[in-house]
């Protein structure tokens, strides 16, 4: 029997953003090391930091990025698609967070052939842009390709990927004791009307609009990528 075309993309958002999916998020953790190494967060301004992350990083960076890749790549512009890695690309300022978005990146873009076989031949040409390194792979980029070959709805790709981010940010937590599982739930939960808020401001960017800004974000990756022990990739 088969399954109705909105049917297996809710099944493809459901993969992608479930813990157990091999995309490599969980040795990231996206930035929280750092401010716990600095001891600029704890339980209380845990929610607090993520919703900082959220509107002024990951919202106007990663999530811009991926809704632009995802509209390049239903309309086969790849072109489009490698100007968004591009600009992503150049927009992280620290290398363990370039590092760790072209990693997780490609370890997606190595999955699909396997996992989303159908759906391979809509992804190529990007994934032989990467493989010639003529588009650097960021993790959202391969995202918004994925997700536009699958037939995800822009809307819902980038709801997923944000909904994936906090859930790896909060996983970062419990490992640094930062939260518990039930206090990290709480945060989880209440981070989802914030997630719609980003994706709808991500939706209304263009391409120059591309690029967040937490300069003491920054700070802390770089003091991170220097420190003599590390649990977590970034």
């Amino acid at each position: 029997m088969s399954t109705p075309a909105g049917s297996a993309a809710h099944l493809v958002t459901l993969q992608l953003t479930d813990s157990a999916f091999p995309s490599g998020l969980y040795t990231l953790s996206h930035g929280l090391e750092g401010y716990a190494q600095a001891r600029a967060v704890d339980r209380a301004t845990l929610s607090e930091l993520l919703a900082d992350l959220l509107r002024h990083t990951v919202g106007p960076a990663d999530t811009t990025a991926l809704v632009l890749a995802h509209r390049a790549a239903r309309a086969a512009d790849w072109a489009g698609v490698r100007a968004v890695d591009e600009r992503l690309y150049a927009s992280k300022l620290g290398r363990e967070q370039r590092v760790a978005a072209t990693r997780t990146g490609r370890q997606l873009l190595d999955l699909t052939p396997e996992v989303f076989a159908d759906a391979a031949p809509r992804i190529t040409p990007y994934a032989d842009l990467v493989a010639g390194r003529s588009a650097p792979g960021c993790q959202a980029i391969v995202a918004g390709v994925v997700y536009a070959a699958t037939g995800v709805p822009e809307q819902d790709a980038a709801t997923a990927d944000l909904f994936a981010f906090c859930a790896s940010f909060t996983g970062a937590a419990l490992r640094l004791r930062l939260a518990d599982h039930r206090s990290a739930q709480v945060v989880l939960r209440a981070a989802a009307p914030l997630i719609e808020e980003v994706v709808a401001a991500a939706r209304r960017r263009e391409l120059l609009d591309l690029g967040g800004c937490v300069p003491l974000a920054d700070v802390m990756a770089g003091r991170h990528e220097r420190a003599e022990a590390r649990l977590f990739a970034s």
